[in-house]
């Protein structure tokens, strides 16, 4: 039998797929599914900023606080620290119910809340920590060196106050994917996840309004991360996941190939059940025993940019080739 064993920052999966943030995690019974079906290891949904915040001003709207300082910075306090009460209380179950890592997802768009926040889930036993920076650099005052930094801050300020690995997860929209990815592993990240699949919007024509665009990932959305994990494997010092558009154990074989430690599954999920999992490690399996492959390490990063013999193949000449038949 193939050994399907994995590392991701640290921790031992039982093999490279993760359950990535989402609803068939915000409970003790999801995790629980997913470890039975087979995941190497479970990103819960994300605690949202917003959320937190909501609930601390529903707080102090309640408490007269004019011309006293000390009790409106008390009174915070105890929104801030009540705020996340359930997820903790996810964190801690989940980890006691399941063998496999559990590793917690916080969803920020600033630097804000997140120290005292990160202190507590790893108290809550969490073996590690996702932070999914989910900003869209859509707002023209905004360089993308003021994108860059908020990134580092909101890692650095998570980073300097937990022992636990933090991985980052990014969107794509960097001047520099390479310089960025870089600079985050520099600074303390111990994997990045790539990529974020932000809010999608469609139009309806008849009621000339927007509504939600399709809300699962397709396996044509694969070749973003599959570039990129292609290009940065073995450049840079930290682990790389690989999410969005794995639907299958294709999908799964060609980010391992082209250098991912790890491979997050959400939408395939939905659209199949959490049984799918199995379906996904046996295909693995199989793949492997085909190819006379042992391991995982016989394998991974095979087809990277930097194990290549031809590695202008990942960059422009394929972009000439689809273009004018250059060869």
């Amino acid at each position: 039998m193939a050994d399907l064993a994995a590392s991701y920052m640290g921790l031992k999966l039982r093999n490279p797929l993760i359950v990535a943030s989402c609803s068939l995690v915000n409970s003790t019974e999801g995790v629980q599914r997913c470890a039975d079906a087979g995941a190497g290891a479970v990103v819960l949904k994300s605690l949202f900023e917003e959320q937190i915040e909501a609930e601390t001003k529903e707080i102090e709207k309640h408490v007269w606080l004019a011309g006293h300082a000390e009790a409106y910075d008390y009174v915070r306090r105890i929104g801030i620290e009540t705020g996340a009460r359930d997820y903790l209380n996810l964190v801690e179950t989940a980890k006691k119910s399941v063998s496999v890592p559990v590793i917690a997802s916080l969803n920020c768009i600033t630097p804000q809340w997140w120290t005292d926040y990160a202190k507590r889930i790893e108290a809550a036993g969490a073996d590690a920590i996702e932070l999914n920076i989910s900003v869209l650099p859509s707002d023209p005052r905004h360089s993308s060196n003021d994108i860059e930094d908020l990134h580092y801050k909101i890692l650095e300020g998570v980073k300097n106050s937990v022992k636990v690995p933090v991985a980052v997860k990014i969107g794509p929209y960097f001047t520099s994917m390479a310089s960025v990815a870089q600079e985050l592993c520099n600074r303390g990240a111990s994997a990045l996840v790539l990529f974020n699949r932000f809010y999608q919007i469609d139009v309806n024509t008849d009621k000339l309004n927007l509504v939600p665009g399709y809300r699962f990932s397709t396996p044509e959305e694969i070749s973003l991360s599959l570039r990129w994990i292609s290009l940065l494997a073995g450049r840079i010092k930290c682990d790389l996941a690989a999410t969005t558009g794995v639907h299958d154990a294709s999908g799964v074989i060609k980010q391992l190939l082209a250098g991912a430690s790890a491979v997050q599954v959400c939408s395939t999920l939905y659209m199949h059940g959490i049984g799918h999992l199995a379906n996904i490690i046996a295909n693995l399996e199989l793949w492997m025993k085909k190819h006379r492959f042992e391991s995982i390490a016989q394998f991974r990063g095979k087809l990277s940019q930097q194990e290549s013999d031809r590695p202008e193949l990942y960059e422009r000449l394929q972009y000439i080739k689809a273009l004018v038949g250059v060869e």
